[in-house]
């Protein structure tokens, strides 16, 4: 039957009648069972109910939710950072071998630089910096999800997602986009209405997938500095999931916006029968989390890195009167990045990371150093200081973490965003919608700290 929209009054008690009914309907349900069902041993369950009370409860449920999320980020920061290095090194070790080969062979300087220092180097960045945090995050977010406690999540974020208009799976779509937007946009099958399936695809990006961690990692490591060294991973795993409780409500603000404007419509009906907690197998978990979600996340980032690699290296090499191209685009997007907070080089590597976002801090430490090559420096704090003497403040760096938490898709989400609307129209609303967000917030965040003189 269908619903008179125009009496939003009478949305709430529907849905309290709703919850009656489904409620009615299961307790109905169990007497029955225990009417015709004998069991000759009674299974223990009581320790399911009362972690259940835990889990679930309107007061322990989400601070349980928020130490979780603290502690996989913590894992994943802490966890990542020597294999990383080790991978760096391996990578970089055969970048020096082809650049043997090419100058045994006699190869061009101009050739040697586009596909090695740039096409190659750029991959390596990418495969160095995406893989050990994804083959670290991937599998505990499938343990947890093995273990039963991601429908636990979408039950605590299930009324909330309702009052935004939007399906209480869109949780479960979100919480995959931790590890990878594309993955998160994929995981939106399982939500069956359209308009609501829509709303979670465009709205996935708010949450930060593991490309855009090394950089809010990193800023959040240059704004914490030596003041709380003995603690500094746990204050940084605390800035950053900070950043990620920003990216979740601005998620509900937009997904309301939407449901309110072209996406209208009432939200279905979502019961969630909660399932019994599983061991999970570890056999099973490692195929799923490494083969099925990081090498295929993986091998699409990859696909999009080697030429932008390229474009990258030709940006900074061909030259327009006395500076390269890229100096050249920075010069004239400085007003802009001013504006925002920034400045004309950040906002560069922004658009030159559209095919990953791993490549932004590399870009950035290329264009401040006038460097034709992509280059990793030692530590964090020659990376600060290389900052500040390019006149950046705390607010330039809160700035540049916001813009990296909400500004527009990489190209393998476009491409997945695209692949799963089959349209091009709501893929460009896909770009064009997080970008104008972090346009909104960088500038309001910019303006309002220079007003109040905090800078």
């Amino acid at each position: 039957m269908p619903v008179d929209r125009s009496v939003d009054a009478n949305l709430s008690s529907a849905g309290d009648m709703r919850d009656r009914i489904v409620a009615t309907i299961y307790q109905r349900a169990e007497e029955i069972t225990n009417r015709v069902c004998r069991m000759e041993r009674v299974p223990d369950r009581e320790w399911d109910r009362r972690l259940d009370d835990i889990l679930t409860s309107r007061w322990l449920g989400f601070p349980v939710m928020l130490l979780l999320l603290g502690g996989v980020m913590w894992l994943t920061v802490t966890g990542a950072n020597y294999p990383s290095a080790l991978l760096a090194n391996g990578l970089f070790w055969v970048e020096a071998r082809l650049t043997d080969i090419f100058m045994w062979a006699g190869a061009p300087d101009w050739l040697h630089g586009l596909l090695v220092l740039g096409m190659y180097r750029n991959l390596a960045w990418v495969v160095s910096v995406m893989l050990p945090p994804m083959a670290i995050f991937f599998p505990l977010f499938t343990f947890l999800e093995d273990l039963g406690y991601l429908p636990r999540v979408a039950f605590n974020l299930d009324r909330f997602f309702k009052r935004a208009g939007a399906h209480g799976k869109q949780a479960l779509t979100m919480s995959m986009g931790f590890g990878c937007n594309a993955a998160g946009v994929i995981s939106c099958r399982i939500i069956e209405s359209p308009r609501e399936r829509l709303i979670a695809i465009l709205t996935n990006n708010f949450v930060p997938c593991n490309g855009r961690f090394p950089t809010l990692i990193a800023l959040a490591s240059i704004i914490v500095g030596g003041v709380v060294s003995s603690y500094g991973s746990v204050v940084v795993a605390g800035l950053v999931v900070g950043i990620i409780l920003i990216g979740i409500l601005v998620t509900l603000l937009v997904s309301w916006l939407l449901a309110s404007t072209v996406l209208q419509g009432v939200p279905s009906v979502f019961t969630l029968e909660l399932p019994p907690y599983r061991k999970p197998q570890v056999g099973r978990l490692l195929v799923r989390s490494l083969l099925d979600r990081t090498i295929f996340v993986l091998a699409r980032a990859v696909v999009v890195a080697a030429p932008a690699g390229a474009i990258i290296w030709l940006m900074a090499n061909v030259m327009v009167g006395e500076i390269s191209l890229l100096v050249y685009t920075a010069q004239l997007l400085a007003p802009i990045g001013r504006a925002l907070g920034m400045d004309g080089y950040i906002l560069v590597a922004f658009i030159l990371g559209l095919p990953a976002n791993e490549i932004v801090l590399p870009i950035l430490i290329m264009g401040y150093l006038s460097s034709g090559v992509m280059i990793e420096l030692g530590n964090l704090a020659a990376l600060r200081d290389i900052f500040i003497s390019q006149g950046w403040t705390w607010l330039t760096a809160v700035c540049m973490m916001l813009f990296s938490l909400l500004h527009y898709p990489c190209a393998t989400t476009l491409i997945t965003m695209f692949k799963e609307t089959h349209s091009w129209r709501w893929t460009a609303i896909g770009a064009l919608l997080p970008l104008a967000v972090a346009i909104l917030v960088t500038f309001c965040v910019a303006q309002g700290g220079r007003l109040l003189g905090l800078v």
